[in-house]
């Protein structure tokens, strides 16, 4: 086994004969979250981070750049489901940062609480409606650094860009995964990601790149913007 160390903090490449693994470094030595790979190294207990499984690994496969994670103190993440992808946020940004993660299903928010945030302190679980995002403005208390936006709604576009407008500080990055799907089931969704990435920039955003996540996540595109 061999390990490469990466320009994102606590990411690393694992190559173990001719495969290799993307992983991030355990902030919790011994625990999963999903039934990942963990590896003992040199630098430490490492967690696979599996592309099919967290939509933001794609992305990084895929060559998007996601170095705002090196700086970022302050994350909005928007659909946490069950905490897969946000544990290896956790991981990345350790204690020199806060995750707020917003979740509005019951069950799936209470999954997360026992499967992830009582073995995390650098998460913050908000059992809240993205759409509304002024009813956990007191608890966030304050502008993010990057907003990370995967609900799978009709209007996904816009809750990111609500949210942006009243957390996201100036020239702070979001990353919008674009569900075609969830969207219209009917129209080809790449001409849905140009009508979603013309909806951002109607609203103030500059689009920096996007990423069709195939093969790892059917009809998904994972778009990265800066609010001017």
């Amino acid at each position: 086994m061999e390990v490469e160390k990466l320009d994102i903090k606590n990411m690393y490449i694992v190559h173990i004969e001719d495969k290799k693994y993307l992983a991030t470094k355990n902030l919790t030595p011994g625990i999963t979250y999903y039934k990942e790979r963990l590896f003992k190294t040199k630098y430490g207990e490492l967690r696979e981070w599996i592309p099919f499984k967290s939509k933001l690994s794609a992305a990084y496969l895929k060559n998007m750049d996601i170095s705002v994670l090196n700086k970022a103190k302050r994350i909005l993440y928007l659909g946490m489901s069950t905490g897969t992808t946000v544990s290896h946020i956790s991981d990345i940004i350790e204690d020199r940062g806060v995750i707020f993660g917003v979740e509005v299903a019951p069950r799936v928010m209470l999954e997360y609480i026992n499967r992830v945030a009582k073995y995390r302190d650098n998460i913050i679980p908000l059992f809240y409606d993205a759409r509304v995002p002024q009813n956990y403005f007191y608890i966030v208390n304050g502008k993010v650094d990057m907003l990370y936006c995967d609900v799978a709604q009709p209007d996904q576009t816009e809750i990111a860009i609500r949210n942006a407008k009243l957390y996201l500080k100036e020239g702070g990055e979001l990353f919008l995964a674009i569900k075609a799907r969830s969207i219209d089931a009917a129209r080809d969704p790449e001409e849905i990601y140009k009508i979603e990435i013309r909806k951002l920039e109607k609203n103030g955003f500059k689009v920096i790149e996007s990423v069709n996540l195939e093969p790892y996540e059917k009809d998904h595109a994972m778009v990265r913007a800066k609010l001017r």
